[in-house]
């Protein structure tokens, strides 16, 4: 019987008889005398568990606080390496919650897998040190707007937003029925319907300028439907009728690319002289170019004619810019 089995048969005795002595515990769990004083202390300790003993019945119960309530140890345990896994996601969490709107109903989860894992809130810091991540260009939202706007997606209910379209000084109004959050290049999108347009949008999440929640329930929409109206494109870039490019890297540049999944629905292939060519559907070329542009003089764009002509035209631009 590993610990995590001993810890679920030590709260179901508990739980069963109400008190267990100290030598009813050792021969239900089959352990030494120092190894189950080991495991009540981790309990007591590291997992808050409300074990204690009582004189009176020789035996180890729930707190006062407990009887007779439908208490229950915490249902999921992890080993050293998975809570060291657990807390560099909190770390990779917190990069990603610009405002610390996430991370401040979960630190009470995080302080006690900090407790499980025996070490102290300095040595949990400087384990989280030892991931860095890098956002450029971070676009910052306002933290009430994303906590109404994620309740809003959770409970199902419709959004009233003041929203301001990327470049323009207008905000207008929308009623909306929220149908999930995307993190995209270190940004927050809210895919919805919106009922005004009686169509899919998807809204920055920095352009909302307030968020109230309706009572009123969001219309419900098939995931599927949802994926196939708005991920259909490549990048954040969506509706439209979808094109396929087709690329050509050099065979020096498709050693790296070519582990990269540039669109779920992509396809590929490798040519005999070392060339990998990538096929992948777009609505809108804005975010394509610029990914091509990291690989000026390694790709060339075979089609659609169009896509090649603006990518050419990119290129004299950021030529002309550099001799300038």
């Amino acid at each position: 019987m590993d610990r995590t089995e001993r810890f679920y048969k030590i709260e179901q005795l508990i739980r069963s008889r109400g008190s267990v002595s100290f030598a009813e515990l050792i021969a239900a769990l089959e352990v030494s005398a120092a190894t189950l004083k080991r495991d009540l202390q981790y309990l007591r300790d590291r997992m808050g568990a409300p074990i204690e003993y009582d004189a009176g019945s020789n035996g180890y119960r729930f707190g006062q606080q407990w009887r007779g309530a439908a208490h229950e140890l915490p249902g999921v345990w992890f080993n050293e390496a998975e809570l060291h896994a657990l807390l560099t996601m909190q770390h990779m969490l917190a990069g990603l919650d610009d405002g610390g709107v996430v991370g401040r109903h979960l630190q009470p989860m995080f302080d006690k897998i900090t407790r499980m894992l025996g070490v102290d809130a300095d040595e949990a810091r400087e384990l989280t040190r030892r991931v860095k991540l890098i956002a450029t260009a971070r676009r910052r939202l306002q933290s009430d707007c994303f906590e109404t706007v994620g309740s809003a997606v959770v409970q199902r209910k419709r959004l009233r937003i003041c929203y301001r379209k990327a470049g323009s000084k207008e905000v207008g109004e929308r009623e909306v029925s929220p149908q999930r959050l995307v993190h995209h290049r270190n940004a927050w999108y809210l895919d919805a319907w919106c009922h005004a347009s009686e169509g899919f949008r998807r809204f920055a999440l920095d352009g909302v300028e307030t968020a109230a929640l309706l009572d009123q329930a969001a219309k419900p929409i098939a995931l599927k439907t949802l994926e196939a109206e708005l991920d259909r494109g490549y990048g954040i870039f969506a509706g439209g009728t979808p094109q396929q490019a087709e690329l050509l890297f050099t065979a020096e540049a498709a050693a790296y690319v070519a582990r990269e999944e540039w669109h779920p629905a992509q396809q590929s292939a490798w040519l005999p002289d070392g060339r990998w060519r990538l096929t992948l559907p777009y609505v809108d070329d804005r975010e394509l170019l610029m990914d091509l542009l990291r690989h000026a003089g390694q790709v060339e764009v075979v089609g659609p004619a169009l896509l090649r002509k603006a990518y050419a035209k990119r290129l004299r631009d950021a030529a002309a810019s550099l001799g300038a």
